[in-house]
């Protein structure tokens, strides 16, 4: 049981990171892609039906953290957290943000809300970038700090705003589809980059998590097997959610909607 614990978070956390990587990345880069109103509502539009089930996943991988690795949970939050604070907070400001755009009296209230999806956006990056140079350091107890940590935070953001070109270039059209093009390239199929950058984002959690004991830190046998079973059950329900949602949407945007 405690291999098909650790498999389920690794699971959990790689999809994460493959999945939500998307719209964090595409909304740390919302100024560049979407230079007026109109534009920029258009880049919300492309990410704006898959950010809630994307966070789903994160809700499943702390579920899984607290239940089945109840000791490692408890390092993480007493260790990292400066770290979890500045993470949550990007992401309050990030989702206000989005809910509040279309909510507010003017141009001036919805520059606001689309500076806050792009501040919280690469707060919640660079954060997880500080996070994880603390877990594959496998010092879980303590922020990572000194060079390494800024490097590895910025090569991080890096990356998801990558992954959110590869995802904007298949979603947007117009000039903002065309901004995305300039900086992911015309060479290839256009799901490639897309392909590539999800591949290296969702090693990151795998690679962490090899540095931490995670067998060590797994809960009792009783707990994981009334654990386990039950979310083997769920899994292949939220994945059919996910696959439905990514089909029902499959299509580029050619006007604001949804939020």
């Amino acid at each position: 049981m405690e291999t098909l614990a650790i498999v389920l978070l690794a699971f959990f956390a790689a999809g994460w990171f493959v999945l939500a990587g998307s719209d964090i990345g595409t909304g740390m880069l919302t100024p560049w892609l979407g230079r007026g109103d109109h534009e920029r509502r258009l880049v919300l539009t492309s990410f704006a039906p898959f950010f809630l089930g994307n966070e789903v996943w994160l809700v499943a991988t702390a579920g899984v953290l607290v239940g089945c690795f109840p000791a490692l949970e408890g390092e993480l939050l007493s260790g990292q957290a400066p770290v979890l604070v500045a993470l949550l907070a990007g992401w309050i400001v990030r989702d206000v943000g989005l809910w509040s755009r279309a909510r507010g009296p003017g141009p001036r209230w919805r520059a606001g809300c689309d500076a806050a999806v792009t501040c919280g956006s690469w707060t919640v990056a660079l954060s997880w970038g500080w996070l994880l140079t603390a877990l594959l350091t496998g010092r879980p107890y303590a922020p990572a700090t000194g060079v390494t940590a800024v490097l590895t935070a910025l090569a991080v953001a890096a990356l998801f705003a990558a992954h959110g070109l590869g995802f904007a270039a298949l979603r947007l059209t117009g000039l903002p589809y065309e901004r995305a093009r300039r900086l992911v390239g015309r060479a290839g199929r256009p799901w490639q980059p897309f392909a590539l950058t999800g591949v290296l984002l969702g090693g990151l959690p795998l690679a962490a998590g090899t540095a931490l004991p995670l067998a060590e830190k797994a809960a009792s046998p009783t707990t994981l097997n009334l654990l386990v079973p039950a979310l083997l059950v769920v899994t292949p329900l939220l994945v059919a959610v996910q696959a439905w949602t990514w089909h029902a949407f499959r299509h580029r945007v050619t006007r604001p909607s949804y939020l």
